[in-house]
């Protein structure tokens, strides 16, 4: 079991403020591997509203200068494609090799994702009705939230 629990907010690492937690079990062997901390609604809130004034600022960023973490998610899941798929394993009961397989899909998803230079090219159309131009622009959209499926968490 983990011994320190905490949440990342605004770029910092703080003492988890919830009192209740949910244990992870494995299934495999009906046994507890490790706990997470149900953070309180008002500290999710706080977390969402550092989220969405990080963003004001990052939409700003040259599209090539915000891919630059990807490249770096990218090089460490690779690095740490076995311990991952170790845990998907063990927390998810998946074989190990189907979670080596999710590991290697949610990589090309970053390479994709990487790939952003080129896919945020908007277009023109000119004239698509009589003297009408459509211009397309892709902007980031902002502050997203995920939950994945349990079988599926890469």
């Amino acid at each position: 079991m983990v011994d320190q629990i905490v949440d990342f907010i605004n770029g910092q690492w703080t003492d988890a403020q919830a009192a209740n937690r949910l244990n992870i079990i494995n299934p495999a062997l009906a046994k507890p591997i490790a706990e997470v901390v149900l953070t309180p609604q008002e500290i999710v809130a706080q977390a969402v509203e550092a989220a969405h004034k990080a963003y004001l600022e990052w939409r700003r960023v040259p599209v090539g200068e915000r891919v630059q973490p990807l490249y770096k998610l990218k090089a460490l899941l690779e690095a740490n494609i076995e311990d991952i798929a170790r845990t998907i394993t063990n927390e998810c009961g998946k074989t190990y090799g189907e979670a080596i397989a999710e590991m290697r899909r949610g990589i090309e998803n970053v390479e994709v994702a990487a790939g952003m230079p080129s896919l945020i090219q908007g277009y023109n159309n000119e004239d698509i009705a009589s003297g009408i131009d459509e211009h397309m622009f892709r902007q980031p959209l902002g502050v997203a939230a995920a939950i994945t499926p349990f079988n599926f968490p890469a």
